[in-house]
């Protein structure tokens, strides 16, 4: 898709008593990424996103590609599958952001093994939401299409259907060449625009 990327993860609900843990994380002005396993293995390679996104802006004096984050991120994944005493990383990762490319959206595997995509999916519920970007997704798309296929993938996916409670959206659009995490409120306002509930 020219325009931009789109993310989209289900905010879950463990007990009441404790908050939903996040599943997008801005790594950098232009990067984003969405995660699907072990939260703590995801914190840690987060944080490292963050700091190669840092090194790689003092060194070079310009923001990281997507593709060199993700190999760098992946380098450290399949690292960690070949050392006896240590396990692999237990975390899947989607990362989609703006470079000098355009729009890059790359999926990880906890191998280590990355691939680009065009659209994907990770986590619960991922054969059904593939099966649905398959059949749907359209190179040609605007960025307002990307959001609605993703909002009907995720009212296919979340059990007893999508609110703004249960939702989190990132985009990153290649007017601003920045990538945003959503509040609620706007999450609300894409649900009304899309009549999804």
């Amino acid at each position: 898709m020219k325009e931009g990327i789109v993310l989209m993860a289900e905010r879950k609900e463990f007990t009441r008593l404790m908050e939903p843990v996040d599943k997008i994380y801005q790594i950098d002005e232009h990067i984003g990424l969405v995660f699907s396993g072990l939260p703590s293995d995801a914190r840690v390679l987060i944080n490292r996103a963050r700091l190669e996104a840092q090194i790689n802006r003092l060194i070079y004096d310009e923001p990281i590609s997507v593709e060199s984050l993700v190999k760098a991120i992946c380098d450290i994944k399949q690292m960690y599958t070949q050392h006896g005493g240590v396990r692999p990383f237990g975390v899947a990762f989607i990362i989609g952001g703006i470079d000098f490319k355009g729009p890059e959206l790359f999926g990880t595997d906890p191998s280590g093994a990355y691939r680009k995509y065009y659209a994907h999916a990770i986590g619960a519920g991922e054969q059904t939401a593939r099966d649905i970007l398959e059949k749907e997704y359209d190179h040609k798309m605007s960025l307002d299409d990307a959001i609605a296929l993703g909002l009907k993938v995720m009212n296919k996916v979340i059990e007893k259907g999508i609110s703004p409670e249960k939702l989190e959206i990132g985009i990153a659009d290649v007017k601003t060449k920045r990538f945003k995490k959503l509040s609620q409120d706007e999450i609300a306002k894409l649900l009304e625009k899309y009549k999804v509930s």
